[in-house]
């Protein structure tokens, strides 16, 4: 146990993220607004393919209801087979959605094998039923919509030379026209809405950049005020402590030793704030990195708050190597806000702080007692919803634990946390 009193100076609050934290959060807000755009996009095009499919599906059984009865009006087929024959020339059609060059080939196939097993009735002279000849070319606007350009071709040239081959007198050459005007008006469509999409696109990553130029300028007219505010100030505080010693008559040891401690602490606040700055002057893409704070420096903050004129006295126990990054920082900012909302409210007030390390978990105690002068004790706001306690919880959730901030019964205060050794 170790323990130093000194007259209190005060400490600064900064219990702020650090600003490669600030960072994170500012890129993972558009990027979460965008994700739930895409889900939302996702889902309404889900809804729209299931009740297309069920409209193919219905549209396929209509057809197959009209082959099977038909069939003996065009082609001598015996009654048992008759419904395979219909399947044949009916349910290629379901595949125009799933696999449209599978389907189209099925087809093709198909009216291919038909005239040659199946001979014509008297009077009908088209070697294929008429849904079948609706089917082929359903299937084969299909695949000039939607399959690569290849298998369009290999589709039409096949398809004409099926025709040409298989419709009876001079018929071949009209359906050969007919054919090929249809592959050519599909692909127009193709590339029109194929155009129209693009055109979309761009006009959506326009829109974006300029969301993102608006809120580049509006983070960057945030850091010219830190900048010109904060920053400022802090650098006339620490100019002031580093000169004080030798603009001042009869400065002691002590008052040396405290007036470098105040530059100290000043020039650590001014660096994280040259790094929040550094975030909010950056443009999200390159996220500025500084090394966190974690268990590793909780002596040096201790160390620290001992120079800056506080009475802390801490004990820590335990290993620190299980700890992640995540739980030692918020560890860290847990005690760094505690013990700066000590000296803020309890001034000259006893700080004792305790932290035992398990092999699940980490625990964290501060207490402080009561002002010796009965000043400022802690207010209600702080226990019931002051921003610093708030954060504290929030910092505790944030990695799977627990706070607790309760005021004591003689004026002083006690924040006890409960962290697991890896984030939930």
């Amino acid at each position: 146990m170790i323990k130093v009193r000194r007259k209190n100076r005060g400490a600064p609050d900064v219990s702020a993220p650090t600003y490669a934290t600030a960072g994170s959060m500012l890129s993972g807000l558009d990027g979460a607004v965008v994700h739930s755009e895409k889900v939302r996009r996702a889902t309404s095009f889900v809804a729209r393919g299931q009740f297309w499919n069920i409209v193919v599906v219905v549209i396929t059984l209509i057809l197959y209801s009209i082959a099977w009865p038909t069939l003996q009006l065009t082609h001598h087929v015996s009654p048992p087979i008759m419904p395979f024959v219909a399947a044949l020339a009916a349910f290629p059609f379901v595949l125009i959605r799933i696999n449209a060059p599978l389907g189209w080939a099925v087809s093709a196939v198909s009216a291919l094998i038909i005239p040659l097993v199946f001979d014509n009735t008297s009077g009908y002279d088209y070697p294929w039923q008429v849904v079948h000849i609706i089917v082929l070319m359903s299937l084969l606007a299909a695949v000039s919509l939607r399959a690569p350009i290849q298998v369009v071709g290999v589709a039409w040239i096949a398809t004409v030379l099926l025709f040409l081959g298989n419709a009876p007198g001079s018929d071949g050459a009209g359906w050969a026209v007919g054919l090929s005007a249809l592959v050519v008006f599909c692909l127009l469509i193709r590339w029109l809405v194929l155009s129209r999409r693009q055109l979309a696109k761009q006009e959506e990553v326009s829109e974006l950049e300029r969301t993102r130029r608006t809120i580049l300028e509006e983070k960057a007219r945030i850091a010219r005020d830190l900048h010109d505010i904060v920053a400022h100030h802090m650098s006339m505080v620490v100019v002031q402590a580093q000169s004080a010693p030798y603009r001042l008559d009869a400065v002691t040891p002590e008052i040396r030793t405290e007036f470098e401690s105040i530059s100290e602490t000043g020039r650590a606040a001014l660096n994280e704030i040259r790094g929040l700055l550094g975030v909010l002057r950056s443009d999200g893409d390159t996220v500025v990195k500084a090394p966190q704070p974690g268990v590793d420096q909780l002596d040096e903050l201790l160390l620290g708050s001992t120079r800056a004129g506080l009475p802390v006295s801490w004990r820590v126990d335990g290993d620190r190597a299980s700890v992640s990054e995540s739980t030692g920082l918020a560890l860290y900012r847990i005690i760094q806000e505690s013990i700066t909302n000590a000296a803020r409210h309890s001034p000259g007030g006893p700080i004792e702080v305790a932290v035992a390390f398990g092999p699940q978990s980490v625990s964290a105690y501060v207490n402080n007692g009561p002002s010796p002068s009965g000043g400022n004790q802690h207010s209600a706001s702080e226990t019931t919803g002051g921003n610093g306690i708030r954060g504290m919880r929030e910092r505790a959730s944030a990695v799977g634990g627990m706070l607790l901030a309760n005021r004591r019964e003689d004026g002083g205060f006690e924040v006890r946390a409960e962290l697991p050794s890896m984030p939930a």
